[in-house]
């Protein structure tokens, strides 16, 4: 491979990018500033939950082309295409992105950049961070010109990184000179035959912002709809596979229900309005305030909606969870919908079990009080009313009969309409779900 390449920063972002370019041919070299994290890294054990993932790890490892270290002056050494894939979470107190964490990257590594190479930010950023970055990095690398920055934003899906890393549908390229795109076509270039779109730094930084924004708009479209069929007796699922024949509406994301959380849709929106509102362009994301709000409320329905089916109270009222990670196929509960609506259930007084076959350790150590089982069965024993609330597989394929066997109450909540309604009422279950009669 022409190139030795470094990922900067190792969570969820980073350890795929990392295994993924090792499974592609390349020498890399991980860095984290978390001693302990990479010491779990180099022995092959994976900090977060991800299908595939593990075995990339173990197999590149095993064959020397990755390794992983916490020091920045190794690296840079070490490196010819610098990735750094550091989060930038949400401002406390605020909508704003955190993009501390990036600047600390920049500022660690580039008195040690002292020739040529190229730094490329994957993280999700507000626009015009790229273009301060490349400034910063000119002044501080011994490097100066030689030290050039790109913006190469990542579009992985958290259940279908490895996938979306090795078959990615597009790849975007914001480069400020024909060397740097040609290194980083060079770098992708084991990929094969991908579109490849190539622009400046705000285009590229604008690209991941408005693809969350649009997929964030078109959920909570369909959940606005499920509110509107609830009033007037309608069911949002027919009505959803009406709007899919569209094929200028078609049918992906278009799925009524609990909504979407997670560390990236609902922070980057949030983001997104904060840095337009900077720009003075606050009126044109205006709406995002209101697809924000409209997610939020399918929460609150969830909690209004048990609470009717427990005639009205939660006090001392036994409620199983089915789920516990924000999406299904993985262990991430960054503003999870269903451990949401469990706290709020919980704080009203209701005795709450969640079961979620991956994200329990997470949920416990983010949820003490709360009650927790090693399965559905379990978590349903004795219940009074079930909750699926992240679509698992394993909750999709529940038997009604079995489930029904253990729980005082036959009474169900689908709150990601993935159940079959008929099935679930044939078996003598109250079936209730978001914007269906």
């Amino acid at each position: 491979m022409p190139y030795r390449l470094t990922v900067l920063g190792t969570g969820y972002l980073g350890a795929t990018h990392a295994a993924c370019m090792a499974e592609l041919g390349f020498e890399v070299l991980g860095l984290d500033v978390d001693q302990s994290k990479i010491e779990r890294l180099q022995r092959g054990e994976l900090p977060i939950h991800e299908p595939g993932l593990q075995e990339l790890l173990r197999r590149n490892l095993d064959s020397g082309r990755l390794r992983f270290t916490t020091s920045f002056e190794e690296a840079a050494k070490f490196g010819d295409v610098h990735f750094i894939c550091v989060g930038t979470p949400q401002k406390k107190g605020g909508y704003a992105a955190d993009v501390s964490y990036l600047d600390a990257v920049v500022e660690s590594l580039a008195p040690h950049l002292d020739r040529e190479c190229l730094v490329v930010g994957k993280s999700t950023v507000p626009v015009g961070t790229a273009e301060r970055l490349a400034d910063k990095l000119v002044r501080l690398s011994p490097a100066g010109m030689q030290a050039e920055l790109a913006w190469n934003p990542e579009f992985l899906r958290e259940g279908f990184a490895v996938q979306d890393t090795l078959r990615p549908d597009r790849i975007v390229l914001g480069v400020a000179s024909e060397r740097a795109e040609k290194v980083l076509r060079d770098v992708y270039a084991p990929l094969g035959e991908v579109p490849i779109v190539v622009t400046d730094f705000p285009t590229a930084e604008l690209v991941k912002a408005a693809a969350n924004a649009f997929l964030a708009t078109k959920i909570s479209f369909i959940n606005a709809m499920a509110e509107v069929c609830e009033a007037a007796g309608g069911d949002v699922t027919q009505l959803s596979q009406a709007l899919s024949y569209d094929e200028r509406i078609g049918g992906k994301y278009l799925n009524a229900g609990l909504g979407f959380g997670g560390g990236c849709l609902p922070k980057d929106i949030r983001a997104f309005t904060a840095r337009a509102d900077e720009l003075g362009a606050h009126q044109a994301l205006a709406f995002l305030r209101e697809v924000d709000e409209i997610n939020l409320r399918r929460r609150s329905r969830t909690v209004e909606l048990t609470r009717e089916l427990l005639s009205g109270a939660f006090d001392g009222r036994s409620v199983a969870v089915l789920g516990a990670a924000f999406k299904p196929n993985s262990d991430d509960i960054r503003d999870s919908p269903a451990l949401d609506v469990a706290v709020q259930i919980a704080e009203q007084g209701g005795q709450v079990t969640v079961y979620d076959p991956a994200a329990l350790s997470n949920a416990r150590a983010a949820h003490p009080h709360l009650g927790y089982a090693e399965s559905a069965l379990e978590a349903a024993q004795g219940a009074e009313v079930v909750l699926l609330l992240t679509e698992w597989q394993e909750f999709v394929t529940l038997d009604p009969e079995e489930l029904g066997a253990v729980v005082t109450a036959r009474t169900i909540v689908d709150g990601r309409n993935a159940l079959d309604a008929d099935s679930w009422r044939e078996a003598g279950w109250d079936y209730r779900a978001l914007g269906r009669p």
